[in-house]
């Protein structure tokens, strides 16, 4: 045994040297400091001189060389072989991939699956350089292991970084984090249930937020604090996306389950940030290196995916995710609900409130598909590097045959999204940072109509290019205070064609906006967190070639400060800008939402859009009970009745106003280990001014009084389950005149004369969604789950939109969209 083999306890060299002289009777002839300092402790079974010498060579680079049979030499050999294992400070866990470098030299190793290394020709006087993320950096003399004889075992003390306390609250469900700064933080990977939604889809669930709503039950058009969709800033990456979503916004656009973490802002964003006067989403997929390969797939009623992240070397790995719609083979309860939803489902009745009902046969061909990929290279442990890419695609080739007048109409859309980015993201020092970010990115809309056996064809056309560059840096001043710089330029190019056969109408309108921005932002945070606060301002130099050049500054501030014991209170504040609008062409054409077409300003037609925003607000939390209220007021200007979706007498207009907001945002929520219940309540009063009609103020189109929202969520061992309440007040609209002076024929063609703008409102909108999630176990390393989801589970007809049409017989008919009815969905997936 080992035991019996070695002697049982370490002599010096030195006297282990005099040892063999005297059993040997031999003299050695040495440099006492060669072998000072070194201990010994030679296996029984070793009798031989020659053995012995071989054995202090291989454990202590001493070389041993006959003289004569009498006198031998011992001395220390300049290039030796070092060996070790590293382990962690407790001496529990190997550290493989560890870096073992020649300090000063171009000489590394990386530790094997066991913490092992081993280095040649090394010389003696050399240090060694242990790097392992997570841990502190170890320097070692390469004289000192070999010392130590054998393979040592090095031990790494693991790094810990005193944190500042962090001020979060966490509610609604596991992943939904309020921060200091008053932005909401999901983490998809942490995400629990809220009801109506078996999975994790992006823009669906920052609905459950106060403030944040669609009004049409849509996630590419978000209404945030009363703004339009066209007015947040949606970043994935770093990139701005100008497509959100698929099936006519009925599903989020980007796939979950690598998005690490998104973050909406409403008010007091930092001044890094650019353009959405109304908010930022911003998404970001998982940063770090995998060191296994991870990954999973699944379907439900709509589409199906699969999404990876798999390691190439210890610097390398790359994630990709793909999801394809099973709407062009498989008709499902879930598709056939979606599908009514977006085109079928609106009743239209004549002047006598009397339902018009064309015999109409209707045949469709959908699809849609998105795919994600990411190249992560840590260039070394202080400068990493990303590769990111998004294609998002729809597409739709629609028939509609009139069996009552014999007619024909065939519409065909292709919309999709192709964007590029790489980010550089560099640690110079312990207190100073960068980040580079360039991107390209490319949106085309293509939209097709052939009306009435194609007397007429409409082809319409909207492409966006946009290129940027991002610069950004952070410099901690102390540990309290931290200031951030940067710089961006973005070029943005957009086109809008539109060609028509009758009448003959061919336009083609170009454009291009170039945006230089400097910002700059100091944040501070005091001993324990008594006060954090951010001030910053943003500098937009801005030229549409040939139209106009600007220079604004937009100042920004969010203050958070403890009131009391589980008190805090926060005022945040901003100014912001846009460049970039939606138009809304033929509402009353079947595409509703996707005939949506950007547009820039001109500072004519369409000036700049700005926005100035206040607000304050206390949160309470304290043993999983959290009450938020904020109170907020925001105005807009430089907007027009073109983007605001208008169907009445200022449809075509395009006057140029503003809109004012002044609302009340709350929020109680109660949780425990297994379950959580909240309630939710906004109140905002939104008011358009456009000095040119009559009246000049007047309910915004996205003037929704009241919401109430009240919903809970329980879990019991795998079993998750959710069940809300939503009720909101109903959208403006506009009603025709009373009687005979509705209709005025006396100019070509007829038109409506409508009373006062939004003076009327559809019933009051009430959504029940439930929703339930059974998670276990495939295999050892594979995890799933099956899920349920209904929603509208009463089948209520909401009225989500009413607007007034002259038909082919010179008669008014009102036609009215109507909501989701009860739509069920199931889902599996499986992750690995």
């Amino acid at each position: 045994m080992q035991s019996q083999d070695k002697q049982e306890t370490p002599v010096p060299l030195v006297s282990y040297i005099k040892i063999l002289e005297s059993k040997f009777d031999i003299k050695f002839s040495y440099i006492n400091e060669d072998v000072e300092n070194i201990s010994i402790a030679v296996p029984n079974n070793l009798v031989s001189l020659n053995d012995i010498l071989e054995y202090i060579q291989s454990q202590f680079q001493i070389k041993a060389q006959k003289l004569s049979d009498r006198y031998y030499t011992l001395t220390k050999t300049s290039l030796v072989t070092v060996c070790g294992k590293i382990l962690d400070n407790f001496a529990e866990n190997t550290i493989p991939g560890a870096t073992v470098e020649v300090f000063g030299t171009e000489i590394a190793k990386t530790t094997s699956a066991d913490g092992s290394f081993s280095l040649e020709d090394i010389p003696r006087n050399a240090t060694l350089k242990i790097r392992y993320l997570g841990y502190n950096t170890k320097y070692i003399g390469v004289d000192n292991l070999i010392n130590e004889g054998g393979c040592p075992l090095i031990l790494m003390a693991q790094h810990y970084e005193q944190l500042k306390e962090v001020i979060v609250y966490k509610f609604l469900t596991t992943g939904i984090i309020k921060e200091s700064d008053a932005s909401i933080t999901l983490n998809t990977g942490e995400f629990g249930i809220l009801p109506g939604l078996i999975e994790p889809d992006i823009l669906q669930t920052v609905q459950a937020l106060p403030g944040i709503k669609s009004i049409d039950e849509t996630v590419s058009d978000i209404n945030v604090r009363g703004g339009t969709n066209d007015q947040n800033l949606i970043l994935w990456n770093g990139i701005k996306m100008y497509q959100s979503g698929h099936f006519f916004g009925l599903i989020s656009a980007f796939n979950p389950y690598l998005t690490d973490k998104i973050t909406v802002i409403k008010n007091g964003t930092p001044a890094a940030f650019g353009d959405g006067v109304s908010s930022v989403v911003q998404m970001e997929t998982d940063n770090e290196l995998s060191t296994n390969f991870t990954g999973g797939a699944g379907f439900n009623f709509i589409s199906g995916d699969i999404y990876g992240q798999i390691p190439v070397t210890d610097r390398i790995g790359l994630q990709f995710s793909a999801r394809r719609s099973t709407t062009d083979f498989l008709n499902t309860p879930t598709y056939n609900k979606f599908f009514d939803r977006a085109f079928q489902d609106s009743k239209v009745t004549d002047q006598n409130n009397i339902a018009v009902d064309d015999d109409i046969l209707r045949d469709e061909n959908f699809f849609f598909y998105d795919f994600t990929g990411k190249l992560l290279f840590d260039i070394n442990d202080y400068h990493k590097f990303r590769l990111n890419f998004i294609s998002i695609t729809n597409n739709l080739n629609y028939t509609e045959n009139n069996l009552t007048n014999l007619e024909t109409t065939n519409s065909l859309l292709n919309q999709d999204n192709l964007s590029i980015g790489g980010q550089l993201q560099s640690q110079w020092t312990d207190r100073f940072s960068s980040n580079v970010n360039v991107y390209y990115s490319r949106y085309n809309l293509d939209a097709q109509s052939l009306f009435a056996n194609q007397i007429q064809i409409l082809f319409q056309n909207n492409q966006v290019l946009e290129n940027a560059i991002k610069l950004s840096a952070d410099y901690a001043l102390t540990d309290k205070l931290h200031w951030n710089n940067g710089y961006q330029y973005i070029e943005t190019g957009i086109t809008n064609t539109t060609f028509l056969t009758t009448p003959p109408f061919d336009s083609e309108i170009k454009g291009v906006v170039r945006i230089h921005a400097p910002h700059t932002e100091i944040s501070y945070a005091s001993d324990e967190n008594k006060f954090i606060g951010k001030a910053g301002v943003r500098f937009n130099y801005m030229e549409n070639l040939g139209t106009f050049a600007n220079f604004l500054v937009e100042p920004r501030f969010n203050l958070n400060f403890r009131l009391a014991n589980y008190l805090r209170g926060e005022v945040l504040g901003e100014f912001k800008s846009q460049t970039t609008n939606q138009i809304i062409d033929l509402e009353q054409n079947f595409l509703g939402i996707e005939k949506r077409r950007w547009i820039l300003s001109d500072d004519e037609t369409l000036p700049i859009t700005k926005s100035k925003q206040g607000s304050i607000g206390i949160n309470y939390s304290k043993n999983d009970f959290y009450l938020g209220l904020e109170a907020f007021y925001k105005e807009v200007d430089g907007i027009s009745t073109n983007t605001q979706g208008f169907q009445n007498q200022g449809q075509f207009d395009g006057e140029i106003g503003s809109y004012d907001i002044k609302g009340i945002e709350f929020l109680v929520n109660k949780k425990s280990g297994n379950y959580s219940t909240w309630l939710s309540y906004t109140y905002n009063k939104n008011d358009y001014t456009f000095e040119t009609i009559v009246p000049s103020s007047f309910p915004n189109n996205l003037d929704i009084t009241h919401t109430l929202t009240f919903a809970g969520t329980y879990s019991y061992k795998n079993l998750q389950v959710g069940l809300g309440a939503n009720f909101r007040s109903g959208k403006p609209f506009t009603e025709p005149q009373d009687g005979d002076l509705a209709f005025d024929n006396s100019v070509f063609p007829s038109r409506i004369n409508y009373k006062s703008p939004n003076s009327s409102r559809l019933p009051e909108y009430i959504r029940v969604d439930a929703s339930a999630i059974y998670k276990f176990n495939m295999g050892r390393n594979i995890k799933a789950n099956m899920g349920v989801s209904i929603l509208n589970m009463t089948n209520r007809k909401n009225s989500l939109n009413k607007y007034y049409q002259v038909s082919e017989d010179n008669e008014i008919e009102a036609v009215e969209s109507i909501s989701l009815g009860i739509t069920p969905n199931v889902s599996f997936r499986v992750h690995f």
